[in-house]
């Protein structure tokens, strides 16, 4: 070794020793708190950069390195813990938007039966008016006032279908319209929920590298031991 590495080496000792309490916090986060818990991720970011600043000062890449994967993974978890609540935030506005909007079309299509049955009733109360006057009028009046009188009735009968018609269709493209709304939020929030899920597994992916080094250095130092 060379001589001016010797006080590195030395540094890099007492680093290690000065570090022993932050691992026991770390160690203890760990085992109380979830992978994501936002303190949790806080102190191993901050734990992190000082050993890779130290590292990187001392010259120790194994350090450094293993301190910028903590910051990283720490930094991955957050941004996964940040995009898993949006989604979960939008997918629950997304689903009282569309209860809301299910609501009004059934609202709606409960209007439009009502009036439509309205206006049914009213038709054929009419039509029976009209019907008891052409009777009434059918004896006093000739062939061919009786043959206008049914045409009228015809006339009138064939309007009120396409009045029922015309109010089914309106109906119809009510409640399509809103069906589409409702869904391309769904979509909506079922992408944002799988971006959050893929940054989710490439930090799961980070933490299980890091663990792999971790154990790949306690099996060199136990082999030199």
């Amino acid at each position: 070794m060379k001589i001016t590495r010797v006080p590195l080496a030395v540094l890099g000792f007492q680093y290690r020793i000065a570090r022993l309490p932050l691992q026991v916090i770390e160690d203890q986060m760990a085992a109380r708190m979830g992978a994501e818990a936002p303190v949790r991720l806080f102190y191993e970011r901050a734990l992190g950069t000082l050993d890779a600043t130290v590292g990187s000062m001392l010259g120790d890449s194994t350090l450094k390195m293993r301190g910028s994967a903590l910051a990283e993974r720490a930094d991955s978890l957050s941004r996964a813990a940040r995009l898993d609540a949006a989604a979960t935030a939008k997918e629950e506005r997304a689903g009282a938007e569309l209860d809301a909007t299910l609501d009004k079309a059934a609202e709606d299509q409960k209007q439009a039966q009502h009036a439509k049955l309205s206006d049914i009733s009213d038709a054929r109360t009419e039509a029976e008016q009209r019907k008891t006057a052409a009777a009434e009028a059918a004896d006093k009046r000739t062939a061919a006032a009786k043959h206008q009188t049914d045409e009228v009735a015809a006339q009138r009968t064939r309007s009120v279908e396409e009045a029922k018609r015309d109010a089914q269709a309106k109906i119809r493209a009510r409640e399509d319209k809103a069906s589409a709304a409702a869904r391309s939020k769904l979509d909506d929030a079922q992408a944002k929920r799988n971006d959050a899920e893929s940054t989710r597994a490439q930090a799961d992916r980070v933490e299980e590298l890091a663990d792999l080094e971790k154990q790949k250095r306690q099996t060199a130092r136990a082999s030199k031991s």
